[in-house]
């Protein structure tokens, strides 16, 4: 099988771009994210991009329709569809007599945390010299070595199909294919600014950054505060002093930001599907960039942002009871609540310019 027919066989399978790695590229990657510990033979790391739709973003940019980014962008493409994808791909290569391995998505039993740092008290190396398990690819850095595209200053891998509407999925295997050059095209992210910016999390830092080096190509990026993302990432806001907040179920410091216009937190949607936010900075933001400097292939007819971003006063804010529930539990909830009447809300909206204008003040 030959190179061109691999990439053939895994865009009819689902995938929208299609790179490879050699393995020599991961040298002096930290072990608990070498590739080469899961497969010491490996010759090949197949590294595949699928796009988030533009659309699946609209209903978050709208302020009517939340749920789809984090099922249909975020939670179902890792749990569902990317997984289908690398595992035919992969009967195709074991089919040719080499083994394959899908991975589809993090390993949700990996050993380390999101900063890197090991698990304590969970898992043990089996043999002496090996990391202890699970290994945690950093697929960002795995699409940058199969030549997808380059890491952006918000740390995201930038295409220059999608920008950072991309998902990836990877397959490692003992064939060996022709590697891709690492991507060398027109510079895609030039330091604006927009994701610091418009983190609502305030998570990226604008002086701080980090540089790692990848194949013998220096990559820097805003430092991440991965507490504060991860708080904004799900529609919170600490509280003050003296306030008291019961928008996530495990805490009674977070209440609902202004990006968030839910009460609680909404359940997870498959498994990790989570993102209120809407990735409102890292992808959003950016992606408006990128799309107005016309510097990506896929294009639209009209602009993505097409008025003033709206923004949830929650200034009379209330604690409540934590009310999320499962879908087939819905009916029952929502007649509790209202006593089957139907209450408009008046909570006011405002924009962010205005928001932020607050926040300078």
């Amino acid at each position: 099988m030959t190179k061109e027919e691999l990439k053939q066989y895994a865009k009819s399978f689902g995938a929208d771009i299609v790179g490879i790695a050699s393995m020599d590229r991961f040298e002096g990657v930290p072990a608990q994210m070498d590739p080469r510990f899961i497969m010491p033979e490996a010759k090949s790391m197949i590294v595949m991009g699928f796009r988030v739709m533009r659309g699946s973003l609209r209903g978050i940019e709208e302020g009517t329709f939340f749920s789809n980014y984090s099922a249909m962008g975020y939670g179902g493409m890792t749990y569902t569809y990317i997984p289908m994808t690398v595992i035919n791909l992969c009967k195709v290569i074991e089919d040719e007599g080499y083994e394959a391995i899908p991975i589809g998505h993090q390993s949700d039993w990996r050993g380390i945390d999101n900063r890197g740092n090991l698990r304590q008290n969970y898992s043990r190396p089996v043999e002496e010299g090996k990391p202890q398990p699970d290994i945690m690819l950093h697929l960002r850095f795995c699409a940058y070595l199969a030549g997808l595209g380059e890491i952006g200053y918000s740390k995201m891998l930038l295409t220059p199909e999608f920008g950072p509407r991309v998902r990836i999925g990877v397959v490692l295997t003992e064939a060996e294919f022709e590697p891709d050059p690492i991507y060398n095209g027109p510079k895609l992210c030039n330091k604006c600014m927009a994701c610091v910016r418009n983190c609502p999390g305030r998570a990226i830092s604008a002086e701080k950054t980090v540089k790692v080096n990848l194949a013998g190509h220096e990559i820097e990026y805003g430092e991440l505060d991965c507490d504060a993302c991860d708080i904004a990432f799900r529609g919170g806001e600490i509280c003050k002093d003296g306030e008291r907040g019961t928008y996530f179920a495990d805490r009674d410091d977070i209440k609902p930001a202004p990006h968030s216009p839910f009460y609680n937190k909404p359940v997870n949607l498959y498994n990790s599907g989570q993102a209120v936010c809407g990735a409102m900075g890292c992808t959003r933001a950016c992606m408006i960039s990128l799309e107005a400097r016309g510097v990506l292939k896929n294009k639209f007819h009209k602009p993505f942002r097409r008025k003033k971003l709206w923004s949830i006063d929650w200034s009379d804010y209330e604690p409540v009871e934590f009310t999320n529930t499962s879908v087939s539990e819905l009916g029952a909830h929502t007649s509790r609540i209202t006593d089957g009447t139907v209450k408009e809300s008046t909570r006011r909206t405002v924009s962010l310019d205005e928001q932020h204008s607050k926040e300078a003040d």
